[in-house]
């Protein structure tokens, strides 16, 4: 893996609090990594030291090869950021604010073809003011790319929206080749959704990390197979659903098979971190 971020022992503290304890992560090129956690669990301080935005304690941080904490101008550049939120600038057009975020980088993307590539074509003449709340995100996304970062920072992408609007913004996601992004939501549908790879953090602690359909077991958790006389938690589903057909005569009324979901293990193992 091409390490574009790369954190070795973090820690972090405000005052008696540990917001953040021996955090290690690496984040390859190319990756969308998705970080979650509880509020409070030291999510917010781990992306903020990696921004730049504020000062570790202890341990050793690198991101596109610089220390965030020392790096300068040049740095800052090559990364794009979209907060949760952020300040409207109502009465400008999208194509004016797009165009005007263009003029801060030496090397920009072309403001026209990324308002396109964002979905927002048809209301590039339009006031930001007058957007709805799923458009106004878009133009987030683009004063984000629009220095052709490449490491993206999503706090929370996309709260506040519609099912619809999320799942155009997911899509939107998934069309950035090559950018690596950092996420942090606290939808674990939109984790799994757009992630390579998720690492769950508590207590300032990294609990888990790995692929979202393997992590923390969850591949190999005990299924729950449920009829309409009974259910039963098995480590062999296969075998108990035979078993039922023979019972049964073949069709069992009701059968349903699951597997724990991804926040079903987000939850265990932030219940368990306590």
């Amino acid at each position: 893996m091409d390490p574009v971020v790369s954190i070795k022992g973090l820690t972090k503290s405000y005052g008696s609090l540990q917001a953040v304890q021996s955090v290690d992560l690496a984040i390859g090129r190319g990756e969308i990594f998705a970080l979650l956690g509880p509020n409070g669990a030291g999510k917010s301080t781990t992306v903020e030291i990696l921004e730049g935005h504020r000062r570790r304690d202890g341990g050793e941080v690198t991101v596109l090869g610089e220390d965030p904490g020392r790096a300068g101008r040049r740095w800052r550049e090559r990364i794009g950021i979209v907060l949760q939120t952020s300040n409207d600038t109502a009465e400008v057009t999208v194509r004016e604010v797009v165009r005007h975020f263009a003029t801060f980088y030496p090397r920009p993307r072309n403001p026209d073809e990324l308002i396109e590539q964002v979905g927002l074509g048809a209301q590039r003449h339009q006031r930001v003011g007058r957007l709805s709340g799923g458009q106004r995100r878009r133009v987030d996304v683009a004063l984000g790319l629009v220095g052709d970062p490449e490491l993206l920072f999503l706090d929370e992408p996309t709260t506040g929206f519609d099912p619809e609007a999320r799942r155009r913004f997911w899509e939107l996601i998934k069309g950035l080749q090559g950018t690596t992004i950092l996420l942090t939501t606290h939808y674990l549908d939109e984790a799994e959704a757009l992630a390579d790879r998720v690492a769950v953090i508590a207590r300032g602690r990294i609990v888990a990390e790995g692929d979202p359909r393997t992590l923390g077991g969850r591949s190999g958790g005990r299924a729950t197979v449920s009829w309409a006389e009974g259910s039963v938690r098995t480590d062999s589903p296969t075998a108990t659903v035979t078993e039922l057909a023979g019972r049964y005569g073949g069709e069992v009324p009701g059968l349903q098979v699951v597997r724990p979901t991804l926040e079903d293990t987000y939850l265990e193992l932030i219940g368990a971190s306590r």
